[in-house]
């Protein structure tokens, strides 16, 4: 693999490209914060954001990493005055559709996680029509929580396997843990390695609570729109110090 396209900061130097994290969550928060310090309307905050994140998941795609889920929109954020909300929305309607020339173009698959009976006609349309588009690029995979809560991707899954034991599909006994994984939104993906979140908050949010049961956590002070690649490269040079037990010694 050929890494001229990075960007070299100084912690670029020092990743082992042999030990990359495979599967990167990120919570971007900030955006407001962003938008507030410069005097400026929070959607200029959101916009700014989307263009860092664009930068990210093209940088996580060079280098080899092959998923990265962001989190978009949470069932939680409905609660945001209208009009932000609303403005998020066509947001994440133009980014699905100029990705579908820029992302994809880097070879990215894009997916959408989340419930999507409460969007817009047009965004269910935008997202089947984007996924389709990317489904047979060959890339880093791309899920974007959109409409997106951990809680009730769990509930989601259990009201699955519940369906399945009544209809007889399956018994009881045979419930386990890969099953439930097999039931979430990320089924057939590895659980993340790396949760990344920006805007010095040190918390979840109801963000993969099943499958970040062993990630690595890292937390910064910089508000998403300030996250740069070079700040990606200082999380995964962190990530790859640890010594992931995973309950052992």
């Amino acid at each position: 693999m050929s890494f001229l396209k990075f960007k070299k900061s100084k912690a670029a130097h020092n990743i082992d490209y042999e030990n990359l994290p495979e599967h990167i969550g990120v919570i971007m928060d900030g955006n407001g914060r962003w938008a507030k310090k410069r005097g400026l309307p929070r959607s200029a905050g959101h916009s700014a954001g989307a263009d860092a994140l664009k930068k990210i998941v093209t940088e996580c795609n060079n280098m080899g990493i092959k998923y990265i889920t962001v989190y978009a929109f949470s069932t939680e954020n409905w609660k945001r005055p209208k009009e932000e909300v609303d403005y998020l929305m066509n947001l994440l309607m133009d980014y699905l559709k100029n990705a579908e020339t820029t992302l994809a173009g880097e070879n990215v698959v894009i997916k959408a996680i989340g419930i999507r009976e409460n969007l817009s006609e047009e965004l269910q349309f935008q997202i089947n029509k984007t996924e389709e588009f990317t489904k047979n690029n060959t890339g880093i995979v791309m899920n974007i929580a959109l409409n997106y809560g951990a809680r009730e991707e769990i509930v989601r899954a259990v009201k699955n396997i519940c369906k399945c034991v009544n209809d007889g599909d399956m018994d009881i006994d045979d419930i386990n843990a890969q099953i439930i994984s097999d039931n979430l939104y990320t089924q057939n993906q590895p659980d993340p390695d790396l949760i990344i979140r920006t805007s010095g908050e040190e918390r979840i949010s109801n963000f993969l609570l099943w499958q970040l049961a062993y990630s690595e956590l890292w937390f910064t002070d910089k508000l998403w729109p300030d996250f740069r690649v070079e700040d990606l490269h200082k999380a995964i040079c962190d990530f790859q110090a640890r010594n992931r037990r995973y309950g052992g010694v």
